[in-house]
C-alpha cells in the first residue's frame, strides 16, 4: 500500500512503470484504471460471479487443475518475468511458480472434500452446515513473492466459489497481468480474476464504495491497520498477512553445523525481502561463537550478482526505497556502536546490499525495533532458554520462528511458549498448502492455505430442518 503513483493534475490516469531492480531498464509503462473503467469492471466481475459460484465444484477443480499445468508448461517464462521485474535469482523465481503449481493440485484435489457439507446432529430432523462464497474478493497483494502471493490467496478464494479483483504491488504489474492471463489460458470465465491496475488509494475506495465483498491484505503494518479501519467500517471480512520480525533460536543442544547453514538461507531468501525470513538471531551463550563460525562461513559463501544467472543466491533489491531504509537502518546500529561484520565488497550495479551480521544489538536499535526487510543478521546472545524466549515475544509482531534442539520434548515446550502463528523445530520458516498459515499480535488477522485458508472468505450457513 506505499505505491508513489499519484492522479496527475489534468485528471488523465496516472502511469506505473516496470522497472528491472538489476540494470534500471523501464521496461514497460502501463497507465492506471480510472474511475470509470474501474466501477466498469467491477460490475464485470460481479456479473461474473454468479455463474461461477453455482458451477459445480468438480467442475471448478478441473480449471483449478489446468491452471496448474499452464504454470509448470511456461515456468521459466514466468520465472524470468519474476526476475526481471523484482530482482528474484531465476533458480527461486522458478521454485516460486512450481509451488503455485503444487498448490492449485492441493485445492483441486481437496477442494470439495473440505467444502461439503457438515451435518451436525441435533434434536431437529436435520441439520447442517454449508459454506458459501462471500462474492467478490479485493486481493492486495505485495512484489516479494509477486506470483506464490497471489496464488495462496486467489485459488482458494476461487475454489470457494469466489471471484477475485486483484490489486498487485505498483512495480510488478507485468507478473499482475501474467497472472491473469495464466487464468484465462486454464479456460476460467473472464473476471474470474481480473487485474485491477490501482493506485492505493483508488483500491481502498472499492471497500469504501462497498464495490467489493471481502478483502485479503499482505502488506506493511501501516497498510494493514488503513485497509482493516475501512474493511471495518463497511463491515466486511478482511484477512491480513503483515510483517514479521521472525527469532530464529538456537538452543545448546541443537546442530550447529546445520542451524548455521540454515540460518544463512533463512534471512537471505529473496535478499531478506520475505515477511517469514529469519530476522533475530537469538542463540545460547555456551554455543554462540560455534554457531557463528558455521552462519558466518555460509553467509560468505552466497554469491551475490546477476540474478539471470542460475548460481546466484542473492539478487538484488526490489526498490531502491528498500535499500534506503536498510541502509539507515545499519547505520542507525552503527551509530549505536554496534559490531558489524559485512559479508562481502560492495556491488555497484544494482540495487544490491552487502549481507552482514551485527554483534550485540540493542532493543533500541531500529535493526530491532523495526522490520528489516533485506540481509542484515542481528544476533542476541542470551544465557538461557528463559531469556531466549523472553527475546523472542520482544516484538511487536508473531508471524514465524524458528527453533534449533535435538530434544524434541523440550522443543515442542518452548514452541508453546512463543508469540507466533507457526514455529518450525530444526528448520526454517516456510509456507505449505497443506498447513495454515497466518499471524498473531501485528502480524496479522485470519490464516490462509489447508481447510482454514478456503474457510477464510465464505459464509457457514446453518441449515435446520425441523419435521
Amino acid at each position: 500500500m506505499k505505491d508513489q503513483t499519484t492522479e496527475k493534475v489534468n485528471h488523465e490516469p496516472a502511469t506505473i512503470r516496470s522497472i528491472n531492480p538489476y540494470t534500471g531498464e523501464v521496461m514497460k509503462e502501463f497507465a492506471l484504471l480510472g474511475k470509470k473503467e474501474t466501477e466498469a469492471e467491477i460490475a464485470r466481475s460481479r456479473r461474473a460471479l454468479l455463474p461461477w459460484k453455482t458451477l459445480p465444484l468438480a467442475q471448478r477443480a478441473v480449471l483449478i487443475r489446468k491452471l496448474g499445468d499452464v504454470l509448470r508448461a511456461e515456468k521459466r517464462t514466468y520465472g524470468e518475468l519474476i526476475t526481471r521485474e523484482m530482482g528474484k535469482p531465476i533458480k527461486d523465481a522458478v521454485a516460486e511458480v512450481e509451488k503455485c503449481a503444487s498448490l492449485t493440485d492441493y485445492y483441486a484435489d481437496n477442494a470439495a472434500r473440505f467444502l461439503a457439507a457438515e451435518e451436525i446432529r441435533t434434536e431437529a430432523a436435520k441439520s447442517y452446515v454449508t459454506f458459501e462464497p462471500l462474492g467478490i474478493l479485493l486481493a492486495i497483494m505485495p512484489w516479494n513473492f509477486p506470483f506464490w502471493q497471489v496464488f495462496r490467496c486467489a485459488v482458494p478464494a476461487i475454489a470457494a466459489g469466489n471471484v477475485v479483483a486483484l490489486k498487485h504491488a505498483s512495480n510488478v504489474p507485468m507478473c499482475a497481468l501474467a497472472i491473469e492471463d495464466a487464468f484465462r489460458r486454464a479456460g476460467f470465465p473472464e473476471n474470474v480474476l481480473k487485474t485491477f491496475l490501482l493506485d492505493s488509494q483508488a483500491a481502498l475506495r472499492l471497500i469504501d464504495d462497498d464495490q467489493v465483498d471481502a478483502v485479503s491484505l499482505t502488506g506493511s503494518k501501516h497498510a494493514g491497520e488503513e485497509v482493516a479501519a475501512r474493511a471495518g467500517a463497511r463491515i466486511r471480512k478482511v484477512v491480513l498477512e503483515l510483517g514479521g520480525s521472525d527469532p530464529f533460536i538456537v538452543l545448546d543442544d541443537a546442530d550447529l553445523e546445520k542451524a548455521g547453514r540454515m540460518a544463512a538461507k533463512a534471512r537471505t531468501i529473496n535478499a531478506g525481502q520475505s515477511c517469514i525470513a529469519a530476522k533475530r538471531f537469538i542463540v545460547l551463550e555456551s554455543v554462540a561463537e560455534e554457531f557463528k563460525k558455521y552462519f558466518l562461513a555460509q553467509l560468505r559463501e552466497l554469491k551475490v550478482g546477476d540474478p539471470m544467472d542460475e548460481t546466484t543466491d542473492i539478487g538484488p533489491l526490489a526498490r531502491a526505497d528498500i535499500l534506503a531504509t536498510l541502509r539507515d537502518q545499519l547505520q542507525d546500529a552503527r551509530s549505536r556502536g554496534a559490531e558489524i561484520l559485512e559479508m562481502g565488497p560492495p556491488v555497484h550495479q544494482g540495487l544490491f546490499f552487502t549481507p552482514c551480521a551485527v554483534y550485540n544489538p540493542r532493543s533500541d536499535m531500529k535493526i530491532l525495533s523495526e522490520e528489516v526487510f533485506g540481509p542484515i543478521a542481528p544476533i542476541i546472545v542470551v544465557r538461557d532458554e528463559d531469556e531466549a524466549v523472553q527475546a523472542a515475544n520482544a516484538t511487536e509482531y508473531g508471524l514465524g520462528a524458528s527453533l534449533w534442539s535435538r530434544n524434541h520434548d523440550r522443543a515442542e515446550r518452548l514452541a508453546g511458549r512463543i508469540e507466533a502463528g507457526v514455529v518450525v523445530i530444526n528448520d526454517m520458516v516456510k509456507s505449505d498448502p497443506r498447513l495454515p498459515f497466518g499471524g498473531v499480535k501485528k502480524s496479522g488477522i485470519g490464516r490462509e492455505l489447508s481447510h482454514y485458508g478456503l474457510k477464510e472468505f465464505v459464509n457457514i450457513k446453518s441449515i435446520v430442518i425441523r419435521e
